[in-house]
């Protein structure tokens, strides 16, 4: 399987830079996984801060993983046991075949504890504080309010794939984890988004889209897609910050 294949090359290729521990989040640990469409959600837990030998090693190691066919999809964040529990501190991140910086989630650390898989070291509980249902339930909330409320009048977004399938499984997602403390799968999010309001033909359209191999769409039928979506979750998005579930 060209995944394992990869995930493989990966942690080997790591050994470069002496990692703690390695570990799977999001569906391809927690089940989903869809070799070529899922992402490869990656955590990697260095013995020391980022030096710029570490640094220069780690660019190199992508660098040299470029030409695997699914490796555009496999992104990773570099932590150190210093640095592991502050959510807020953005970390070295690879992602979108670049080096930047950014924070591992709450809900990535729900993820590592509840099933993250581990490929190379130590277990996330050894490393990682938990995190409690408030403090994931304010964190989805807050993501919903400040980050994808303010998107949905960018119509322009919302005519691609992707903003249409993640706005929407986000939100389910969100309004499960909200209400109930759990995390769910796309899948799970899917099934969930009809009883949610959300405009049918839209959620068949992901589910052919993410479990298919669907027709390009029309011009007519993207900008149909992109009404639809913006009309619910706006008011949706509302509805569940508000509540605060």
């Amino acid at each position: 399987m060209q995944t394992e294949k990869l995930l493989d090359r990966f942690v080997r290729a790591l050994a470069a830079v002496d990692p703690v521990a390695v570990w799977a989040h999001g569906s391809l640990a927690g089940g989903d996984y869809q070799q070529g469409r899922s992402d490869l959600d990656l955590i990697a837990v260095l013995p020391a801060s980022v030096s710029p030998g570490v640094l220069w090693r780690i660019a190199l190691l992508h660098a040299r993983l470029r030409r695997e066919p699914l490796a555009p999809k496999l992104h990773c964040s570099y932590l150190t046991p210093q640095t592991a529990d502050d959510p807020d501190r953005p970390h070295l991140t690879w992602a979108h075949q670049e080096l930047f910086r950014r924070p591992v989630t709450p809900v990535t650390r729900r993820e590592l504890h509840a099933f993250g898989r581990v490929l190379h070291g130590r277990v996330p509980e050894a490393l990682l504080a938990p995190v409690s249902d408030r403090e994931l339930r304010d964190f989805v909330l807050r993501e919903q309010r400040e980050y994808w409320r303010p998107r949905v009048g960018r119509a322009s977004l919302w005519r691609q794939d992707v903003w249409v399938d993640l706005g929407l499984l986000t939100f389910a997602r969100a309004t499960v984890t909200a209400r109930d403390g759990r995390l769910i799968s796309k899948r799970e999010a899917l099934a969930l988004l009809p009883g949610l309001g959300a405009p049918v033909e839209v959620v068949e359209d992901i589910r052919g889209r993410r479990y298919g191999n669907p027709a390009p769409p029309t011009e007519e039928w993207t900008a149909r897609r992109a009404a639809l979506t913006r009309d619910y979750l706006g008011p949706a998005i509302d509805a569940l910050t508000a509540s605060g579930c």
